[in-house]
């Protein structure tokens, strides 16, 4: 792995825990083991470190944009997956919460272009998801009570807040409690679709 991308793992995983304004390029330096002067060579300001964070979430999302358009998928399957994502990281602390969605509660305080990054995040993530809720309702597979875009926001917004209640609990088992469920009242049914929504 190469510097760069020690330097960008270890701002994404601080940004998670403690938010853009809760770390600065000496806990960066100490992590990684390299000197402040290294990480201003690869990133010349933290809102150049924290863009390069935001960036790679969005080609991840990108990436999975892309492949929707491979042949037929389960719906529910491609938000269940999404959900064990979650629940993974946060159980195991590897990303115990979204980094755009730490970025967003301080967005009054970030540099214009970081900003600009994480709004452009969640369009992305709004996009990817509102497919996936769309070609699901298609299908008959979900039940919306109004239009597919509000129901993506809604969907995200469960989602997110799931994460701010297993934080605020401190029991990572209430992010799949809360998300399931949101989940199950997609589908319309507590046991629809079978053991893939748990």
């Amino acid at each position: 792995m190469t510097t760069q991308q020690k330097l960008i793992d270890s701002a994404r995983y601080l940004i998670q825990t403690r938010g853009y304004n809760g770390f600065s390029y000496a806990d960066v330096a100490e992590q990684v083991q390299v000197r402040k002067a290294s990480i201003h060579h690869h990133f010349p300001t933290k809102a150049d470190l924290a863009q390069a964070v935001v960036e790679e979430s969005r080609a991840g999302i990108a990436a999975q944009i892309s492949l929707l358009a491979d042949g037929e998928f389960d719906p529910v399957e491609k938000l269940g997956l999404y959900i064990d994502y979650w629940e993974r990281c946060i159980t195991d602390d590897t990303a115990p919460f979204c980094v755009a969605g730490m970025l967003a509660a301080e967005l009054p305080s970030l540099p214009a272009e970081l900003a600009e990054g994480v709004r452009m995040h969640f369009r992305d993530l709004s996009r990817w998801l509102e497919t996936i809720l769309s070609k699901g309702a298609q299908l008959g597979v979900f039940r919306f009570q109004g239009a597919a875009s509000a129901e993506t926001e809604a969907f995200i917004s469960l989602v997110y807040g799931a994460m701010l209640t297993a934080r605020a609990y401190g029991d990572p088992s209430k992010f799949a409690e809360v998300s399931r469920g949101g989940l199950r009242r997609l589908v319309g049914a507590p046991d629809a679709r079978g053991s893939r929504i748990r």
